[in-house]
């Protein structure tokens, strides 16, 4: 196929795969303007901020373009629900995963909306930042981002004025990121997409209430825990209580029949030998592995007792990755207790393939570019980056190397691919590679 044709059917197929999403827009300038915004996020260049973007694809209708994006009052809710279903048939089902995390964008000044010294996990530091919760559907290694809403720090969900200023909808609450998340993971739900496991790191997994709630959806979660945690052994006997002094209150809970400690010293307790060495999966350098102990344990995230102690809870998998160098992490799984080592290993490291995308997105999509200052502006930009990431993962799987069509568990394109080779021309750009030519699927995180 010669670069002419491959531009035209690359364009031809990205009006086919975006008319659900332009459906669900009520007018005929926002069906115009849509398309054009996308082909800007797709489109080669260095920033994908509003003028760029227009310059290179609509140059005479900057203003136009960022009225679009910035204050035109479209709903995100119609192509959010689009998105959902897109996504689902891409990677979900029984195989998938959602990922529960967020993500920073670093901002200067301190009008941007959300925008707050908080901690930056690309930068490992506190840094002024907008700070995304964010949901991905991932099988595999495809990952197909959900949901970016971002979070207000109470010194932005108390100030009314500031609220004002920026367009924050009264209706928004300050929330904490694990209610965002639950938030979200309720509506992608109801939207139809399914998955077996919910992963989150040890910044929404290290709270009782957080787990407790994937439980109580029924739902089977592998979340990253800090090594304070507190658990009991899993055979942790509870006798019932009994009065301390003739007369005195009785004692409301039982009395668990030995005291709970940290997960690392229940995972030190059982010595080296617990740990042995797991493949999880190939990686561009070869087999990335681990050494991993685990063991059942039961939480003490039950009803609060005396002095600050809390009853044992469900019982769970605690596995520890101990890495090289002797750094250690900790993990708090509900899988059954007929779980293999295996089989946890991989649910808890297929997380990372959601911070590839999310740098994808920064890289590639321009998701960190927006230079608005608006509410409504920033999730218009968002979820416009999302659709735009969503369409790039249905190209590559639709035209995988070789050109036979493909599902989302085969292999990845590489840098010896004929595709790697002669990427995709863009519109008005012959011979220069696309996006969807340099993103790949693979994720190259442990």
């Amino acid at each position: 196929m010669s670069r002419s044709s491959a531009g035209a059917s690359w364009q031809a197929a990205f009006a086919r795969w975006l008319r659900p999403f332009l459906a669900a827009l009520r007018r005929e300038a926002q069906r115009h303007w849509a398309p054009v915004y996308l082909e800007g996020l797709l489109r080669p260049g260095e920033r994908k901020s509003v003028a760029p973007m227009a310059a290179r694809v609509a140059p005479d209708d900057v203003q136009q373009l960022h009225h679009f994006v910035a204050t035109s009052p479209w709903a995100t809710a119609p192509l959010e629900q689009v998105l959902a279903q897109t996504a689902q048939r891409l990677v979900g089902g029984p195989r998938a995963v959602l990922i529960i995390d967020d993500t920073t964008l670093l901002k200067q000044g301190r009008h941007s909306v959300g925008v707050a010294r908080q901690y930056s996990g690309a930068l490992g530091q506190r840094a002024n930042c907008q700070t995304l919760v964010s949901l991905t559907l991932a099988r595999g290694e495809v990952p197909v981002p959900l949901a970016l809403r971002l979070y207000l720090p109470r010194v932005w969900a108390d100030d009314a004025p500031r609220r004002q200023q920026v367009g924050v909808p009264a209706e928004i609450p300050f929330q904490s990121k694990g209610e965002m998340a639950l938030a979200e993971l309720d509506r992608v739900r109801a939207a139809g997409v399914t998955f077996e496991t919910v992963l989150a790191d040890a910044g929404y997994g290290h709270s009782a209430e957080f787990r407790q709630a994937l439980s109580a959806r029924g739902l089977c979660w592998a979340v990253g825990v800090r090594s304070t945690l507190q658990v009991y052994p899993a055979d942790v006997a509870l006798t019932p209580p009994h009065r301390a002094v003739p007369g005195g209150r009785p004692p409301r809970h039982p009395i668990p029949s030995v005291a709970s400690c940290s997960a690392a010293a229940m995972i030190a307790a059982l010595g080296p030998r617990a740990f042995h060495r797991v493949t999880w999966r190939r990686g561009t350098k070869g087999p990335l592995a681990a050494a991993f102990a685990a063991v059942r344990v039961r939480v003490a995230d039950g009803p609060l007792r005396a002095h600050k102690q809390r009853q044992p809870g469900a019982a769970a998998w605690l596995v520890c990755e101990r890495r090289r160098g002797g750094q250690r992490k900790f993990y708090l799984t509900n899988h059954p207790a007929t779980a293999t080592r295996a089989t946890l290993v991989r649910a808890i490291k297929a997380r990372w393939v959601c911070e590839q995308a999310h740098q994808q997105m920064k890289d590639e999509l321009g998701l960190d570019h927006y230079e608005g200052r608006s509410w409504r502006g920033l999730h218009h930009h968002a979820l416009l980056s999302m659709i735009a990431f969503a369409f790039l993962q249905h190209w590559r799987l639709s035209h995988p190397a070789g050109g036979k069509k493909t599902g989302a568990q085969s292999r990845s394109p590489t840098a010896s691919d004929p595709a790697r080779r002669a990427p995709s021309p863009v519109p008005g750009h012959p011979g220069r590679a696309s996006p969807m030519s340099q993103l790949p699927l693979r994720a190259t995180a442990a």
